[in-house]
């Protein structure tokens, strides 16, 4: 009974390794691809991030770009 538990465990643990393993490869694959997308916008078209960062933002419902970009907000002082 006890053999049976050990090798479902090494089971169970293989899998899930393999698993993080595969999450952990996908996700530093689309950063470099991000990264590198960023680098060729940067160096072909002189399209920076923060350029790139308020067009997404003007896409997303919520997410809509501020009139000024050093907007601050200002709270009354409490007396």
């Amino acid at each position: 009974m006890e053999l049976a538990i050990a090798i479902g465990a090494v089971l169970v643990s293989f899998l899930v390794f393999t698993w993080l393993l595969k999450v952990v490869r996908a996700t530093l694959r689309t950063a470099i691809l991000v990264a590198v997308i960023l680098l060729v916008l940067q160096l072909l078209f002189g399209i920076g991030p923060a350029a790139l960062w308020e067009r997404m933002r003007s896409w997303l419902p919520g997410f809509e770009p501020v009139n000024t970009p050093q907007s601050v907000l200002v709270l009354p002082r409490s007396r």
